[in-house]
């Protein structure tokens, strides 16, 4: 469509990046630790052992490690319920301010409407988004909404087509989204690596986590929207401020990010799947460069900036992450079938993570906290996928 930005079409060459080239392995033992004053990020490659139990059906999955850099909840969790069964790899939850949630599905392009806690209503489809879905991660992916949403209804989503992942924006009236108007497109679309997280961050603007569509040379390459967190206006134009002139590049040197929060300090958090080494958890700052595929986790090298936490892929591939009432990030994993507890301290370094419901469910793609003690969560299992509500002790939360 003609009113939506394509990507663009030269590197920006204020921004020199000397490649350096690491090889990484999975060992016991930690890398070289960072220079004298910084923080070492904690690395997280097994975890004890231990479920929490719940009352409703409990998805497949197991996994027992030990290892003294984690801790694992015995927190029982009563009061599990599915919210929204018969789902087709789902994806996103955006929250509306009546306390209600939207829910994308992946597979379908469908966008369910979940009653807010306490209501009666029924989920219903409330639209549909559409996907170019061949094969392999693309469709419907990320939903979000801004703080302004009662006074301009307007719900935003990342999704594939045949030749690229865009964004649109659709309009809530009389609960059902209306017809998608794209504000951006261009963002690289491959098999693997396609990105889509969406949220609108406190300055009011959008976020948009890309992957590098399965090149890695597009993670460093500043023409190119893959591999990158983009910073838009709510009409799709570059965000005034960023770092790179007009460009709408916030950060790069991804590999693919999946999940997007802000802390109370108004600091953004990314999750980040890794390839065979290391997947991280990243705290990011404007025009910054976090090495991929240079580097993979932690490299103590100052042309890149080391994530905050890091992780074996076999214990996490992390997708969604949120913000707990307790500050904590809490973090969505599939392949590790877990939710993640990460402290965070006031000066960004990380505290112990600790593992939780790991197996219960499966395969989790995103959460949130609907309340002090109340979290939704999606699985991501396959064509029978569930939005459940939980207890917020099952997550660990202090």
């Amino acid at each position: 469509m003609s009113n939506a930005r394509r990507p663009p079409r030269r590197a920006i060459a204020a921004v020199i990046v000397l490649p350096v080239v690491l090889v990484a392995g999975c060992t016991s033992s930690p890398p070289a630790g960072p220079p004298q004053g910084e923080a070492v990020p904690p690395t997280v490659s097994t975890s004890t052992s231990g479920k929490p139990t719940a009352t409703s059906t409990a998805g497949s999955g197991s996994g027992t490690s030990s290892g003294p850099a984690s801790t694992t909840a015995t927190t029982s969790a009563p009061a599990v319920t599915t919210l929204l069964g018969g789902l087709d790899r789902p994806w996103s939850i955006a929250m509306l301010p009546d306390g209600s949630g939207l829910i994308s599905a992946r597979n379908t392009g469908e966008v369910h409407h979940v009653a807010a806690p306490g209501a009666s209503s029924p989920p219903v489809v409330v639209g549909r988004l559409p996907i170019g879905r061949t094969s392999g991660e693309g469709g419907l992916l990320g939903l979000a909404v801004r703080a302004d949403f009662e006074t301009d209804p307007v719900v935003y989503a990342y999704y594939s087509t045949e030749n690229d992942n865009r964004i649109a924006a659709l309009p809530w009236a009389d609960g059902r989204l209306g017809a998608p108007k794209v504000i951006f497109s261009g963002i690289p679309r491959g098999t693997n690596h396609n990105g889509g997280r969406i949220a609108f961050g406190p300055d009011g603007y959008l976020y948009v986590g890309t992957g590098e569509a399965g090149d890695t040379s597009l993670a460093q390459n500043l023409g190119s929207l893959g591999g990158k967190i983009l910073r838009l206006t709510p009409a799709g134009e570059p965000a005034p401020g960023n770092p790179f002139g007009g460009s709408p590049i916030w950060s790069y040197g991804h590999r693919n990010v999946q999940g997007l929060a802000w802390d109370s300090q108004k600091r953004l958090w990314a999750s980040e799947f890794g390839a065979d080494t290391h997947d991280e958890l990243n705290l990011i700052e404007p025009g910054r460069n976090y090495g991929w595929p240079e580097v993979e986790g932690r490299a103590t090298d100052k042309n890149f900036v080391d994530p905050v936490a890091q992780w074996s892929p076999s214990e996490m591939s992390p997708s969604g992450i949120t913000i707990g009432p307790d500050g904590a990030v809490y973090i969505a994993a599939l392949r590790g079938q877990s939710v993640w507890r990460v402290p965070i301290n006031d000066d960004g370094t990380a505290g112990t993570p600790s593992r939780h419901l790991e197996g219960t469910y499966g395969r989790l793609r995103d959460l949130h906290f609907v309340s002090a003690d109340r979290v939704w969560i999606l699985t991501n299992n396959g064509t029978d996928d569930r939005l459940l509500s939980l207890p917020a002790a099952s997550l660990g939360v202090s």
